[in-house]
């Protein structure tokens, strides 16, 4: 029920999908899903939960790293973990408008927290002097958003591999805090 629903959402939208489009993908009538999601909003907010609670559960942790070193396994991390799951990420992104506001509000820390990973991250590196950040949040924001949208256009039959897609964007996360911020009058 979950996969079918997750494609279909990834496919057509939360708000396009009925309950009865899922029992259908799932082979059974609509009224048997209810043994199972008391409703739409449920099995979104579930997908959505679950998604950011294994993202964080299997975010690296190595702060006796060097700083430099912690960003760049960031990064990597980033993109094989989306990589992998490329409806989830459409939908833990693109359907954030269709959550009821407590669902909202879950959700919304649970990103907060993978944030703050990298946020901090970024703090520490621009206090070491190994970054040199303008705004740590806005920053953390763009890189996060920049190294999401790989799971856009990224196939592993095209011309590059993961890894070469990780080193290109590593190599651009790091010059963008390693260059000094431009000047704004």
């Amino acid at each position: 029920m979950r996969a079918a629903a997750l494609a279909l959402f990834a496919r057509h939208g939360f708000a396009a999908v009925s309950m009865r489009q899922i029992a259908a993908e799932v082979g059974v009538q609509a009224g048997a899903l209810y043994n199972y999601t008391p409703d739409k909003q449920s099995l979104l907010f579930d997908l959505m939960r679950s998604h950011m609670e294994e993202l964080l559960e299997a975010l690296p942790s190595n702060s006796a790293a060097p700083v430099t070193e912690q960003l760049e396994e960031f990064v990597r991390f980033h993109i094989a973990f989306h990589d992998e799951r490329p409806d989830l990420v459409f939908i833990a992104y693109m359907e954030l408008r269709s959550l009821e506001p407590d669902n909202f509000a879950v959700i919304e820390q649970l990103r907060g927290r993978y944030e703050t990973v990298l946020e901090s991250i970024l703090q520490i590196g621009a206090g070491e002097g190994a970054f040199s950040v303008g705004d740590t949040k806005v920053t953390t924001l763009a890189i996060i958003a920049m190294l999401t949208g790989v799971t856009t256009w990224f196939r592993p039959e095209g011309r590059l591999s993961l890894r070469a897609v990780q080193d290109q964007y590593w190599n651009m996360v790091h010059r963008m805090v390693t260059v000094a911020p431009e000047r704004t009058v």
